[in-house]
């Protein structure tokens, strides 16, 4: 329905954004960019946020494939040899852009989900303290690493992920994101990092 693809403020055009590789005669062409499918949901998860939703995107097949392609673009000159993604919506998008460019997945997840040996990373919030962990031998040393999650915020998450790499001697040739609120500035965070985002707000 008309109001699951209303967003206010208009966010900007998206950074090298191009269509999928056939053009068709349907909505998604140059002239119909996917932040139509990220919806504006105000007060959540509390008073005063305005959560960008990006469900409606994943449930439109051909908004989803356009994204997907569009991130591809944008990222091609970074050659990694993986793709890392974030726990946890990074998965969705990341896991379909590295069968694009032809490399491997690895996720870095939440404390307690993988088995076996695996690296962690500890970071601060604004109220205490986060965890991510990554399987020890998912990475190997020198190998040029592409990290990708839906948003960059704050950038603490990205920048955690990023230091448990450079931990494990990882090569990270670049971070993709569908979404930057640039108010936040997290690609401050990222200092060195080449950073990529297809809608910024």
């Amino acid at each position: 329905m008309a109001w699951d693809c209303l967003v206010w403020p208009p966010p900007r055009r998206c950074r090298g954004a191009l269509p999928v590789d056939s053009p068709t005669s349907n909505a998604w062409s140059l002239e119909s960019d996917i932040e139509h499918l990220i919806r504006a949901v105000p007060d959540f998860p509390q008073e005063g946020i305005l959560f960008r939703d990006i469900t409606p995107l994943l449930a439109d097949p051909e908004g989803f494939a356009t994204c997907i392609a569009r991130l591809e673009e944008i990222v091609a000159d970074s050659r990694p040899d993986v793709v890392v993604g974030i726990e946890s919506r990074g998965f969705l998008f990341g896991t379909p852009l590295a069968q694009r460019l032809g490399v491997g997945f690895v996720p870095v997840r939440k404390p307690g989900k993988l088995p076996g040996a695996v690296k962690t990373v500890t970071y601060e919030l604004e109220y205490g303290t986060d965890t991510l962990e990554m399987h020890e031998d998912a990475i190997e040393e020198g190998q040029r690493v592409l990290v990708v999650d839906d948003l960059l915020a704050t950038g603490g998450t990205a920048e955690a992920t990023a230091a448990m790499l450079r931990e494990v001697g990882a090569d990270i040739v670049g971070c993709a994101f569908v979404i930057e609120l640039e108010d936040l500035n997290g690609r401050s965070r990222l200092d060195g990092i080449p950073v990529h985002a297809l809608i910024s707000y």
